[in-house]
């Protein structure tokens, strides 16, 4: 049996490794864990950028990966405590977002200012417990490479954003988005969507208009 699951079966023993990686109470990595443990198992590509005053609050059980100069501005916070984060190529985190996982961002793709991303939700099924106390709903947010998020948006658990999307700001996407697609409002609402045959984005006609017509 491995010094893993060794760990993993005796509760004791398990407590005492998390308390060592991060206090019950503040739930962020350790200085050391973030020194001395954190960049041999995190993985940052070349050319990279995480600004000093952006709060990466990662721990070592899960993945967080970086590609090459990808950039991470300040005040943004990150957090893989309950999944993944994972950050493609020439991927850009706006001032002041936050990305809490698990969520994965492909090449190219960005938030603006003050985006919010969870792939989680706090459960509440037990209307007799505080839902900080209840366990999560896990479902992981995917925005596609090329897609971008305007400013002051939120993108809820177990979106897709669709590749080459655009998100107006201050939209509230609960919904998958299409590939090549261009979405506003709160909720978002699809108004445009890249015609290749045409080399254009072209409007979409809604229902009602086109009854009409």
């Amino acid at each position: 049996m491995s010094i893993i699951s060794n760990i993993k079966s005796n509760p004791k023993t398990k407590e005492f490794v998390l308390w060592l990686i991060t206090p019950k109470r503040n739930p962020r990595p350790r200085w050391f864990i973030k020194c001395f443990v954190n960049p041999f198992i995190h993985k940052k590509g070349k050319g990279a950028t995480i600004r000093r005053r952006s709060r990466v609050d990662v721990f070592p059980w899960k993945r967080f990966e970086i590609g090459e100069l990808t950039t991470i501005e300040d005040f943004t916070t990150i957090n893989n405590g309950s999944g993944d984060v994972i950050l493609g190529n020439r991927v850009r985190v706006g001032i002041g977002s936050v990305i809490i996982g698990p969520v994965t961002m492909g090449s190219g793709s960005g938030l603006g200012q003050h985006v919010f991303v969870a792939g989680f939700n706090h459960g509440f099924d037990d209307g007799t417990k505080n839902s900080s106390v209840q366990p999560l709903t896990i479902r992981p947010v995917v925005i596609e490479e090329d897609a971008h998020i305007g400013a002051n948006s939120v993108v809820v658990a177990g979106v897709r954003i669709g590749k080459r999307s655009q998100i107006g700001a201050g939209s509230v996407v609960t919904k998958d988005v299409p590939p090549f697609s261009v979405a506003v409002g709160n909720p978002a609402k699809i108004v445009k969507q890249y015609n290749h045959n045409t080399g254009k984005w072209e409007k979409m006609i809604s229902p009602r208009k086109k009854k009409f017509n």
